[in-house]
């Protein structure tokens, strides 16, 4: 009886810990069921969400097409809700329950992907409201709201860029300087270095009062293009600022723009001055530099950067991406049509005088030319205009490299080249391969690759080179080979940057689209004749430029000359025009 009754026992306890574990299994599956439901329901809310959300990216991209297309590229979202289910499987034989991480996993991902599309419609829903203008006040007004923190921080990072860049510009003043006062006899350093300060001084007041209205200011039409031969408004920087009753002054971008562009005109300027040095009186020159750049070089300005005629002549319009043919080609036009009515300085062609009109100071111009070199790094790079994404610093990445490569090459084939020639070490043509190869690459630096860099900075030493021999068999007494560098080598690199353009390979074509291809309305690249007419609208830039600067040089210094206000006296060149014009009567007071 005790041995049944143990039995008994034992089976009693057996099946009271089996009910047991009975009753726990099934409190866990209820609990794993009840997680799921909890899932099921927040995935079904969240699928809610989703569908809203694509309605109001829907109806916000009938609103803004350009903008959502590509704002709605990085908000793809895959709708996986209806896979957020989880499978409880229940083996009876083991008592255990298993529940899949598939509801979990997918639940995750579908909650990712609603969150980007929500940003992306926030984003959307504020880029196309038009009614509310971005204020430092606030919303003063219904139509106006604050800035938002990225806002605030691209605006910043934009002025600190073109700041920055606009000073090494203006920097390059002092490369001008010391190569133009490197490159002439010593007893008229002083003349050179005068007139290099007039040309930023006097420069700033045309550019002031005239400049900047005409080569930026408006009427522009709706797709921003001009309306007129140039701007009309804004002279003197009126309605630059907008002051706002009760709370002070509203700023906008105008003032970097035209600090930046200050420093552009500025140097199309000076490139005149060594043209012309040595021979010419410092008061006809303070005249021909105001118009210069209060009107002359503002009209080249206006017909390209300020997306004029040029800009709008066919379906990808000219390239020129910092200047070789608006700012060098237009300083080096003018200085061959100032060293042409000038003449040449006394004495300059005469038999056995030639060494008579060597560069007194090899050091300034080397020193110059580095200087010049330091600064084409923000005059090439800072032409992206902006430093707030990621593919902006990557195109002023390449700009900088294509830059660094041209120069080198330009230099070290000049050199070759007279070394060849001359058997010699010529220093100051070294200097002046390295500017022509800047030059040279300085429209093209944006959109061309690398070894197209070299190629073009290469053919560029030989252009100046081959320039440079042909004005001194016309006797056109150029100085500093202002032509030869900047009119000949900048008309070269504007063709070229058409020619070489990043599409060469793929019949495509990049211009201002930097890595990206020149796109036609649906999309893909444009391709049908798309290379000619980039070379078409750039031939026609440099017609244009070289035409409208050419005519008005001439306007300019023809009736001085006439009048005996531009060129100096025989006698007063002789002697020199530091002694003549200047006090102290010279530049350097060296004893010993």
């Amino acid at each position: 009886m005790r041995s049944i009754r143990t039995l008994l026992t034992t089976c009693s306890l057996i099946f009271l810990a089996t009910a047991q574990e009975d009753a726990s299994l099934v409190a866990k599956i209820t609990r794993l069921e009840r997680l799921v439901e909890l899932q099921q329901a927040a995935l079904k809310e969240k699928q809610t969400k989703l569908t809203d959300a694509q309605k109001t990216l829907r109806r916000l991209q009938d609103a803004a097409t350009t903008t959502a297309t590509s704002t709605t590229g990085t908000a793809t979202t895959t709708d996986t809700a209806t896979t957020g289910t989880a499978t409880t499987t229940d083996t009876a034989t083991t008592g255990t329950a298993t529940t899949t991480a598939t509801a979990t996993t997918t639940a995750t991902a579908t909650y990712s992907d609603i969150e980007n599309l929500n940003a992306a419609a926030d984003h959307l829903k504020a880029a196309t409201t038009p009614t509310l203008v971005p204020s430092i006040f606030g919303n003063y007004t219904s139509g106006h709201r604050a800035y938002t923190d990225i806002e605030n921080l691209k605006a910043a990072a934009d002025h600190l860029w073109l700041i920055l860049c606009g000073a090494l510009v203006m920097f390059m003043q002092a490369g001008f300087a010391m190569v133009e006062s490197g490159c002439c006899r010593g007893k008229n350093v002083q003349n050179i270095l005068l007139k290099n300060l007039t040309d930023v001084c006097v420069g700033t007041l045309g550019w002031l009062v005239f400049g900047w209205a005409i080569a930026q200011a408006g009427p522009h039409d709706a797709d921003g293009f001009r309306t007129a031969i140039f701007g009309t408004e804004e002279f003197a920087t009126d309605g630059f600022n907008a002051h706002i009753p009760g709370k002070g002054i509203e700023p906008s971008t105008k003032m970097l723009n035209w600090f930046f562009q200050w420093a552009f005109c500025s140097a199309a300027a000076t490139i005149v001055s060594g043209g012309v040095a040595e021979r010419v009186n410092f008061p006809g020159y303070c005249i021909f530099s105001f118009l210069m750049t209060g009107f002359v070089y503002p009209v080249v300005v206006a017909w390209t950067w300020g997306y004029g005629w040029i800009a709008a002549m066919n379906d990808v319009g000219y390239m020129d991406f910092a200047g070789s043919g608006i700012v060098h080609m237009a300083g080096g036009v003018a200085a061959l049509v100032g060293a042409i009515i000038s003449g040449p300085r006394a004495g300059r062609f005469e038999p056995g005088r030639a060494d008579e009109f060597d560069p007194h100071s090899l050091p300034l111009i080397v020193l110059g030319t580095m200087i010049l070199w330091f600064g084409w790094y923000g005059f090439n790079c800072g032409s992206t205009l902006k430093m707030h994404a990621a593919s902006t610093g990557m195109l002023a990445a390449q700009v900088a490299m294509n830059t660094t490569i041209a120069a080198a090459s330009g230099g070290l084939t000049v050199f070759i080249i007279r070394l060849n020639r001359m058997h010699k070490y010529d220093i100051g043509g070294f200097c002046n391969g390295i500017l022509a190869g800047l030059v040279s690459i300085t429209a093209g630096c944006g959109n061309v690759t690398c070894i197209s860099a070299f190629v073009i900075a290469v053919l560029g030493g030989m252009i100046y080179e081959g320039v440079s021999n042909l004005m001194k068999t016309l006797r056109i007494d150029d100085p500093i080979d202002a032509f030869a560098v900047h009119g000949a080598c900048g008309a070269w690199g504007t063709l070229m940057c058409a020619m070489l353009d990043w599409g060469l390979n793929t019949n495509t074509y990049h211009g201002w689209s930097g890595f990206s291809c020149v796109q036609a309305e649906g999309g893909n690249c444009l391709e049908k004749n798309v290379r000619g007419q980039g070379v078409a609208a750039n031939i026609v830039e440099v017609l244009a430029i070289a035409i409208w600067v050419a005519a008005w040089s001439v306007v300019i210094f023809l009736p001085l000359r006439l009048t005996g206000f531009l060129r100096a006296t025989d006698g007063v060149q002789q002697q020199g025009m530091d002694q003549a014009k200047h006090s102290p009567s010279k530049a350097y007071a060296m004893t010993g």
